[in-house]
């Protein structure tokens, strides 16, 4: 391993299935270390992103942390990424202002870069990649392109996860769908109108310039193509959000389930951003059912269901696909959410109601909300602290606790807001004392 801001730093890389790379865990089992803290990146394909993240994040550690007890891992997952989506899970290399995705990259159109991270994601669509980009590029002002674009946008999203039963990706994905329906009514309802609601949003926000309401023989219809390219990236979103779901169950839990077994008295802390806090809470689906190594888990800005972890659902039978799994961990779960993140007040309602129903689009309906903007909902006894609160010993022992991080998690532009301002010792300082891993 290159130099890294702690040590000792191990990686577990994990393909779309799930398996982990051969090598990394039985290095990882080497290790002798009383806490292992293993985070997963959220939203990005790009390993040297993902590993200056860990590197940025990870070095309050040193300091707080006493050596030579305290092992870190990394886990790197075939999330679909590129250098200027416009909605980062990882801050850019090196900065120390807000974090701003605003600029050339909001056009419609798609760059090389952004082609080739769609490829490396979905590589037996190399083809459909390369006509969704012609389209945004051409803009043409008709109907039946919206129907073409968003054909191939569902022909790009409904990769299944290949090796996963039926009924666990069913599971997987039934978080924001409509009751009975395991599909996302957002790739199968008017392109035109999905495109709309999206164009809407973005204009609100400040990302795209507000243009001229589309009228009569396709005029202002190009209007609708800063639309497309959000429901390009929503599409990719849903897959990248069910394959969160399946390496974190098939992969992660599984993995930790044989570090506990080759040492029982391993406490293992989970952190996750994003999708990769997904991933971390599935990973408590995926565990041996006689593991009790998990000692924490901390979600930072998690871009799941607010009722994941709820035993029973406000607006439809059953609870959430989460739910009892707090039970799994010997400690906390805690989740720190902000008010200031825009990419979960707004895009992830969004996107969950037109997963569900795409009739519902205004207005603001508290079931389609992300933990990582408003925590956890639904799970009695779960409680609410500030940041200070719970650095001052606040945090308990065990059950779930929401952590408002919004006076440190509140740097970044539109769209995205302070969905990645998670570079701060105090979150640091949250994942130890959730742990009690400080001496």
């Amino acid at each position: 391993m290159p130099e890294f801001s702690v040590a000792p730093y191990r990686e577990l890389t994990f393909d779309a299935d799930g398996d982990v790379q051969a090598g990394q865990l039985a290095a990882v089992r080497a290790l002798r270390v009383r806490d292992l803290v293993v985070f997963a990146h959220g939203w990005n394909n790009d390993r040297s992103m993902a590993t200056t993240f860990y590197d940025r994040f990870f070095a309050p550690f040193a300091a707080l942390d006493p050596p030579g007890t305290t092992g870190y891992v990394g886990v790197l997952w075939p999330a679909m990424g590129s250098p200027h989506d416009p909605l980062p899970d990882s801050a850019p290399r090196g900065a120390a202002g807000p974090v701003d995705a605003v600029g050339p990259a909001l056009r419609p159109e798609l760059d090389e870069a952004t082609r080739q991270a769609l490829r490396t994601a979905f590589p037996d669509r190399a083809d459909v990649v390369d006509r969704l980009a012609r389209m945004l590029a051409e803009q043409p002002t008709n109907h039946a392109a919206f129907d073409e674009f968003g054909l191939f946008v569902r022909k790009l999203a409904e990769v299944p996860p290949r090796g996963a039963p039926a009924s666990f990706a069913q599971d997987i994905e039934a978080e924001d769908a409509a009751p009975g329906s395991t599909d996302p009514a957002m790739l199968f309802d008017d392109p035109a109108t999905v495109c709309r609601a999206f164009t809407d949003a973005l204009e609100e926000l400040g990302a795209v310039p507000s243009r001229a309401r589309e009228g009569a023989f396709g005029i202002g219809l190009d209007r609708l193509w800063d639309g497309g390219k959000e429901l390009l990236r929503q599409g990719t979103y849903y897959a990248m959000k069910r394959r969160a779901g399946t390496v974190g169950q098939l992969g992660l839990g599984p993995a930790l389930g044989e570090l506990a077994e080759r040492n029982p008295d391993l406490r293992i802390h989970l952190v996750g951003h994003s999708f990769g806090a997904r991933l971390v809470s599935f990973a408590l689906r995926g565990l041996p059912k006689s593991v009790t190594n998990v000692k924490s888990v901390t979600l930072l800005q998690g871009a799941f269901s607010h009722h994941a972890f709820a035993p029973r659902l406000p607006h439809q039978a059953g609870g959430g696909v989460l739910r009892g799994q707090e039970r799994r961990i010997d400690g906390p779960l805690v989740c720190c959410h902000s008010e200031h993140d825009a990419a979960l007040k707004v895009f992830y309602p969004l996107a969950s109601r037109l997963a569900g129903d795409s009739t519902g689009l205004l207005g603001d309906d508290p079931k389609w909300g992300a933990l990582g903007y408003g925590g956890i909902k639904g799970v009695d006894g779960t409680k609410r602290l500030t940041l200070a609160q719970a650095l001052a010993g606040g945090l308990p022992k065990d059950g779930c606790v929401n952590v408002d991080a919004a006076a440190k998690v509140r740097r970044g532009g539109p769209p995205s807001g302070a969905h990645s301002d998670i570079l701060h010792k105090e979150l640091a300082q949250v994942v130890l004392a959730a742990g009690r891993i400080r001496a």
